[in-house]
């Protein structure tokens, strides 16, 4: 996997080289931050936990707060957003089968007022700032236990023989060929009708056992259960129908599109089975939620996996290192990302290595060294909250230089063509550089941003360091280098890149010593 990143970086042979040979080398002399890494954070809307901070808000202020979100997680240093926009049984947007969500217009089905789509302005938002936007759907949720009204239009009252009803909450029946059927639709029509760039579903299939709770599903086995002894065989088996159902369906509409799942951290345990992880007595996706999490990466049915390892290093049954292992031993050539819980730092419980403001920097520092391709954080209220300065720490030091999102060359490999036309004009407000977008590559896709490097005379170009970018343009074909100083020479290049994150060669060098009132070409 390291090989084809590499390989896709890029460059002109000569002064963008990327061997291998140096890369590692240079890295073992002097680490450097990664050129590429996956830097995400989940936003949750059910309950209000993330955003809108309220249900009783009204559309302006909804749109200032998620503007104002989006701000610092960018500052932050993170590239990509997942955001919750299907939480039980509802929408945040208006092309659905499903009602409004009432944490979004305070009651299930009532209509923003006045009118607008959430989703359609969150995805602008997010794109102008280039940040990833993933589009989070909740597949089994249609009443959650804090839901204070179910619309009339809920799927749980518009089909009830489609519903399990499970310690409070009223969930979809995975074993009825139309409830599949639905889920795949709900989730195609979001595809076609808004510019995500990914879908994701999170870790609830079969629900989390509770006591005394069984889950009714008995009538369903028996009509649809034909060929399995087991039930359990039988509930995974339908999960993985529906996995697949929504990868082909997706796949024929946008083959472009990522999709990707956010399963519990641990798929099966040691004692349970000799292909598991090194963890014991813990909770299993295979077993306990009947989510068969390592077959869907095998099967190459998702883009990503993003595990859930929300467990310290310290802690003795599932330790964060030895989960991390195993899952970098089972990505099958698919993307990993790790679930950090970051709201654990600081947190007060029998665990205490989470007390400690080295924990979740040591976790992502180990995230790096073995590979996985960046990190997706829970959740941005954590996140603001700054517990024990960790934000801080992502902001100054693991996130203080940009990184791009890794490729999927399983989709696409062809790089954008250069632009063309690199000028320099000195402004007031610094040096602005101009060019022209490039042509359309040889598969049809176009700069979607361009990334600006900035060297000094004696310094070898090179597309490895992202200690050299200087900044990233995600709407037109000009940047200003306001930190360009009097008297310096500087040497620019300029990458396109497109949608799916491959970068083409550069345009450049542009060499320019800069006066006080006027640029010199050198």
């Amino acid at each position: 996997m390291k090989k084809i990143k590499i390989v896709a970086l890029f460059f002109s042979v000569i002064l963008f080289s990327l061997e291998s040979c140096i890369a590692q080398t240079t890295e073992i002399d002097n680490p450097l931050p990664p050129k590429r890494e996956f830097r995400a954070v989940w936003i949750a809307t059910v309950d209000n936990i993330d955003w809108p901070s309220s249900k009783n808000l009204i559309p302006g202020e909804q749109q200032e707060e998620f503007s104002n979100l989006l701000d610092f997680h960018k500052k932050v240093g993170m590239n990509a957003v997942f955001v919750q926009v299907r939480a039980a049984g509802d929408a945040f947007y208006a092309k659905s089968p499903e009602p409004w969500s009432e944490w979004l217009t305070g009651r299930q089905g009532r209509r923003p007022e006045p009118m607008w789509d959430p989703l359609d302005f969150m995805i602008e938002e997010a794109h102008k700032r280039g940040l990833e936007f993933h589009a989070w759907l909740n597949l089994n949720r249609l009443v959650h236990k804090s839901s204070t009204s179910v619309s009339s239009e809920n799927m749980s009252r518009l089909h009830p023989e489609w519903i399990l009803t499970y310690d409070g909450y009223k969930l979809f029946d995975f074993g009825i060929p139309e409830v599949r059927q639905f889920i795949t639709d709900m989730t195609v029509n979001v595809a076609r009708n808004y510019d995500v760039d990914g879908i994701h579903f999170d870790d609830y299939f079969y629900p989390y056992a509770s006591p005394g709770q069984v889950i009714q599903d008995e009538g369903t086995f028996r009509k649809y259960g034909a060929g399995f002894t087991s039930k359990a065989d039988w509930r995974r088996h339908n999960v993985d129908l529906l996995v697949k159902q929504i990868h082909d369906a997706l796949q024929e509409l946008k083959p472009k599109l990522k999709f990707g799942i956010s399963p519990f951290g641990v798929w099966r345990n040691k004692d349970r089975d000799a292909e598991g992880s090194k963890t014991y007595g813990a909770l299993a996706s295979y077993d306990d939620l009947f989510a068969d999490s390592r077959k869907w990466v095998k099967e190459g049915w998702i883009d990503y996996i993003a595990p859930q390892v929300y467990f310290s290093s310290g802690f003795n049954r599932v330790p964060y290192r030895n989960l991390v292992d195993w899952w970098t031993e089972n990505r099958f050539d698919r993307h990993l990302y790790i679930g950090m819980g970051a709201y654990r730092v600081g947190y007060k419980d029998r665990d205490t290595h989470w007390s400690n403001p080295k924990e979740m920097p040591g976790q992502i520092r180990y995230s790096r060294e073995s590979e996985t391709d960046g990190e997706i954080f829970f959740s941005s209220r954590s996140l603001k909250g700054n517990s024990l300065g960790f934000v801080d720490s992502l902001r100054r030091d693991l996130f203080r230089y940009p990184a791009l999102i890794p490729t999927m060359p399983w989709k696409d490999q062809v790089p954008p063509l250069s632009p063309r036309s690199l000028k320099a004009t000195l402004l007031s407000k610094g040096l602005e550089l101009t060019w022209e977008k490039p042509d359309a590559a040889s598969d049809g896709d176009r700069a979607w941003y361009y990334v600006i490097y900035r060297f000094l005379p004696d310094e070898k170009g090179s597309g490895h360091d992202p200690r050299k970018i200087i900044g990233m343009c995600y709407q037109g074909e000009k940047f200003i280098d306001s930190s360009a100083e009097s008297g310096q020479r500087y040497v620019y290049y300029v990458t396109a890149v497109d949608r799916l994150h491959n970068e083409g060669r550069p345009i450049g060098p542009l060499k320019v010593e800069v006066h006080d009132q006027k640029l010199v070409r050198f």
